[in-house]
């Protein structure tokens, strides 16, 4: 691990969210690997990924039964949704020599712990979460979005916390696992929990309070690097973006898209409130675990408590209400269509879809239909 090197700046730290392109959004999109005929986990990311042209937008993740799709920042979800598409293409294109392309947030008959691509990256988490490491056969939608500006996006940030439990719920695509209905809308966060940073995120009160912490993980080891801060939703350094990674991989293109609509007409209404001269929420980091795991349980066929009252509320009834109140900067954001389509996934998301396909074809089953749908075409 890398320690004792100097303190993180929190004046370089802020810079990197300085006022530009505000609201672009990008996404990564985890992707497993199918093996053609067994349709188990098939470890060939690295051989993939060197038959693909050599300008793909596509990248290594920890499990060499992964790749990840990645776009750059568009103006709109539906310009990001495209450039997810022809990635896909790509993909599909690339892959078959070697494996089936497939999107959930994890495959549901494959054994616990997996193979993990080669490299120094790697091997050091290996070295450092041994058996952890390689039960993290996880796939996330990870929607990155341009605020403008440190404090506006700071202020956005720890607002968003509170609304990560809805999110989860929507884009829930992770019922089975280890060839049986986990019970579980979405067994992803129980497997990545595994792994420290996981879950809802701190409040952080200035760029100086989260310079002070990721120097404190620089200097412990624990955070060597800003892109090891593993929470479900962070502000990326490198980018200058708010990154949403509660989200598992969406199994449809339709489906990400809604998804990804969500996150950045929500980001786009904090800012609009923020900018009014709001003080924007921040909630007990513990009142929103309480309802991540009601999300991770039940998806959106459960219930959310308000943050502030503690009052329940049907899932789909909190949903509902709050892409209502996300329609305007939608609208503004170019992402009508995209909310009209979350509107569907508030009815029957993919956890629900995919329990369906498991009842009548089985695991197996389930594993093919995945596969089928991961088409720019399906």
């Amino acid at each position: 691990m890398t320690r004792g090197k100097s303190p993180i700046d929190s004046v370089e730290l802020a810079a990197a969210f300085a006022p530009g392109r505000e609201m672009t959004v990008g996404i990564e999109e985890e992707v497993m690997l199918l093996d053609p005929e067994t349709l188990d986990l098939a470890p060939v990311a690295r051989e993939l990924l060197e038959a693909a042209p050599a300008e793909a937008p596509l990248k290594l993740e920890l499990p060499a039964s992964q790749i990840e799709i990645t776009t750059e920042p568009q103006a709109t979800a539906g310009e990001a949704i495209a450039a997810l598409r022809a990635g896909r293409k790509l993909l599909s294109e690339t892959a078959p020599s070697f494996a089936r392309p497939a999107c959930a947030g994890v495959h549901p008959f494959a054994a616990v712990h997996g193979q993990l691509n080669e490299g120094e990256r790697y091997e050091q988490t290996l070295k450092d979460y041994g058996d952890a490491a390689r039960q993290q056969l996880v796939c996330a939608l990870q929607v990155h979005v341009s605020v403008g500006g440190p404090e506006r996006a700071l202020a956005v940030y720890n607002a968003a916390r509170g609304y990560l439990p809805e999110l989860a719920a929507l884009a829930a695509n992770a019922p089975w696992h280890d060839g049986r209905d986990t019970g579980l809308a979405s067994v992803r966060p129980t497997l990545a929990g595994a792994l420290p940073r996981q879950g809802v995120p701190p409040v952080l009160a200035g760029w100086d309070a989260f310079a002070d912490q990721l120097s404190w993980g620089r200097a412990s080891g624990a955070v060597p690097e800003p892109r090891r801060w593993w929470f479900e939703l962070r502000p990326h350094p490198s980018f200058g973006t708010l990154e949403f990674r509660v989200p598992d991989s969406q199994t449809t293109l339709r489906s990400a898209a809604a998804v990804t609509a969500v996150a950045h007409s929500l980001v786009g209404t904090l800012a609009d409130r923020h900018d009014a001269g709001e003080a924007l929420p921040v909630a007990e980091s513990w009142r929103i675990a309480e309802n991540r795991w009601s999300a991770m349980r039940w998806g959106v066929e459960g219930t959310l408590a308000d943050l502030q009252s503690g009052r329940r509320r049907p899932t789909r009834e909190r949903l509902a209400a709050l892409i209502d109140e996300l329609s305007a900067a939608g609208r503004r954001l170019g992402c009508e269509a995209e909310l009209d389509a979350a509107r569907e996934l508030i009815q029957r998301n993919g956890a629900m879809e995919q329990r369906e396909i498991a009842r009548r074809d089985g695991p197996v089953g389930l594993a093919a239909w995945l596969a089928e749908h991961f088409s720019p075409d399906a």
